[in-house]
């Protein structure tokens, strides 16, 4: 099932390494496109501070993204109170995901790898 959301280009794949292990793992979340973000670019926010892709990419923030039949290496850039706001009530449109707990973790930006840094001040929320 998680394959046919990722297909449908309504959900995000990413790949992180473990902040422990160093071991390739993968999560299926939704994600909003960020329309003020260096083209290509995704926002994504954890539903509580254990999530552990979210630990991850804090450790190591080169990930890989796939959505529908693009695929890309992606940086991951925690985004300050601001943006995370923003990306949490993208995710709440989108998705119609109830407010209670959505957004209580981190909050990315994952960008194309090959694109500068984003020029925004970049912190957790």
């Amino acid at each position: 099932m998680e394959d046919d959301l990722v297909a449908s280009g309504r959900f995000a794949r990413v790949a992180t390494r473990g902040g422990r292990t160093g071991l390739a793992r993968t999560v299926t979340i939704g994600f909003v496109d960020d329309d003020g973000g260096p083209p290509g670019s995704i926002l994504v926010s954890a539903g509580g501070t254990d999530a552990a892709w979210a630990r991850n990419l804090l450790a190591d923030p080169a990930c890989r993204v796939e959505v529908g039949e693009r695929s890309w290496d992606a940086v991951a850039e925690p985004l300050s109170a601001a943006e995370h706001a923003r990306a949490v009530r993208g995710l709440i449109l989108r998705y119609g995901t109830p407010a209670e707990g959505l957004g209580r973790g981190d909050s990315f930006r994952l960008r194309p790898a090959g694109d500068p840094p984003a020029t925004r001040p970049v912190s957790g929320p």
